[in-house]
């Protein structure tokens, strides 16, 4: 069975609050990246793509900066917009990035936070040129968790019910998950070349978070993909991966690759 990206995409606003409950934010080195790269204040305009319930949002709001969000899930657009209703400068569009309308060579920052795979390469990288202003830049990141090598038993045991359920609803092929590696980072920061970008950068961070197995539940409750299986193929699934951690002591450690990609306008 295979399911519409688009339809993936907006799986998210069906859980809108478990969303901004169970996913992480992005740790302060990432951020500090940034800021380097590009300098941003009182004067600065950004756009940030796709930006769930603000899980990457507040340290750009805090540069005192003019933040546009832009948002598909009208659920998700309504908790950006309570949840910074105090910051004046920030406002929330609710759209698509590839059809929302956006003024052309006036943006200083355009960042997107585990998003940007959702809009389609040849549409998104040349949009973004064009609302840059010349010297701005594009910061895309993501978060890229992996159980932890610590717990190769339970991993394995994971891995099969995946191939079990997740695997044979997809109609996928069984095997091993493939996990991301620094040259996955850099292949990704070298797809704005292809549009005019130049001083291409990249850089990793990691962490180590764990969960309780109902806490670990409620996190895959958060992914497009896991959201989208049928309810009755969903519950046994995540049933079993419960059950697994719980006889593995009751927790599980997910270990965190945080990837950043800069470009600039040339």
């Amino acid at each position: 069975m295979t399911e519409n990206r688009k339809e993936l995409g907006s799986t998210f606003d069906t859980a809108a609050e478990l969303y901004n409950r169970m996913r992480p934010g992005y740790v302060d080195e990432l951020y500090a990246s940034i800021f380097d790269y590009i300098s941003i204040g009182k004067e600065s305009r950004v756009v940030e793509v796709g930006s769930g319930t603000g899980q990457a949002t507040l340290p750009v709001l805090k540069t005192g900066c003019e933040l546009t969000a832009v948002e598909y899930g009208e659920n998700l657009s309504q908790m950006l917009k309570e949840r910074f209703k105090d910051y004046d400068r920030f406002s929330v569009i609710t759209g698509k990035f590839e059809d929302v309308m956006l003024e052309e060579n006036a943006y200083d920052l355009v960042f997107s936070a585990t998003a940007f795979h959702w809009v389609p390469e040849d549409i998104g990288y040349p949009k973004v040129y064009s609302i840059l202003k010349e010297g701005g830049a594009f910061a895309r990141f993501a978060n890229r968790p992996r159980i932890s090598a610590d717990t190769p038993e339970l991993a394995g045991e994971i891995n099969d019910i995946y191939n079990d359920h997740y695997n044979s609803y997809y109609g996928v092929k069984s095997g091993t998950k493939t996990w991301f590696t620094e040259d996955n980072a850099k292949e990704i920061s070298l797809i704005p070349a292809k549009y005019g970008f130049t001083d291409i950068k990249y850089h990793l961070f990691y962490r180590t978070r764990v969960f309780t197995s109902e806490e670990y539940i409620g996190l895959l409750g958060t992914y497009s993909d896991h959201i989208a299986i049928e309810e009755s193929v969903r519950k046994v699934f995540f049933g079993r991966i419960k059950e697994a951690i719980d006889r593995h002591g009751g927790t599980i450690s997910i270990s965190d690759t945080l990837d950043l990609e800069l470009a600039r306008k040339a």
